[in-house]
């Protein structure tokens, strides 16, 4: 699919040296940039609507897990150690 994208000058030249400097096209720098910035942006898309999910989820039934049961998990997490999600409750 072809697309037009207005740039001003100032852009464009920064884009062209960019990829001039990578040995690469000015196509390719901005296919690039627009890739990063989409999946940036579904990454971010995605965890909101998990949070918002939990949420709801919370909202209805109150099960939950305390921060000290959440230190205490990612902590041994960090440590290496194969430890369980703890179980939530009321």
């Amino acid at each position: 699919m072809v697309t037009s994208v207005k740039l001003d000058d100032d852009l464009k030249m920064r884009i062209q040296q960019l990829a001039d400097a990578k040995h690469r096209t000015a196509h390719w720098v901005m296919c690039e940039a627009i890739r990063t910035y989409v999946d940036s942006e579904e990454k971010k898309e995605t965890f909101k609507q998990d949070a918002m999910k939990a949420w709801e989820e919370f909202q209805g039934n109150g099960k939950h897990i305390t921060l000290a049961e959440a230190d205490e998990w990612l902590a041994k997490l960090e440590a290496g150690e194969d430890a369980e999600i703890p179980e939530c409750h009321d």
